[in-house]
């Protein structure tokens, strides 16, 4: 069975990929922020940020879970997907985008200024890499800048 993860920047490109992947592979598509409700793993809401904070320990644990229990290849989708151990996951797909495409993007799904900079900031660093290098992931990088969204 096999278990890909897709993490990256919000509004880089993560869930259409991920759905993609899905169909094309006949695979499961899980998409994270289903797991965090039916899990209750919001701790609380962060009114400065506009946006809830998961129990990632939770959440991992969760994910894992339903790892084991799939009869099926599953595709996880979500910007913490990386904090799955590695043993667990066959392949991790960072999607990485131009800053300035995200910006745009992230303006166009309605993200106050500051998150829509925290966002940015976060891909300039490259912070999901970065986490899921730490956490030792078999790594593909894929460049969504030239996406072409079919809404």
């Amino acid at each position: 069975m096999e278990v890909y993860i897709l993490t990256g920047t919000p509004g880089t490109g993560k869930t259409e990929l991920s759905k993609e992947l899905a169909k094309k592979l006949g695979l499961k598509y899980v998409d994270v922020d289903k797991v965090v409700a039916k899990n209750k793993l919001i701790e609380e809401y962060d009114e400065v940020r506009e946006t809830s904070v998961v129990d990632e320990k939770r959440l991992s644990k969760a994910l894992i879970k339903l790892i084991k229990e799939s009869k099926k290849g599953l595709v996880i989708d979500s910007h913490m997907s990386h904090e799955i151990l590695p043993k667990h996951v066959d392949w991790c797909i960072v999607t990485k985008c131009d800053p300035e495409v995200l910006r745009k993007r992230l303006e166009k799904k309605g993200y106050p200024k500051e998150k829509v900079q925290e966002n940015v900031d976060a891909e300039i660093l490259d912070i999901c890499r970065g986490e899921a290098e730490r956490y030792g992931h078999k790594i593909i990088v894929v460049d969504t800048t030239k996406k072409t969204s079919k809404k």
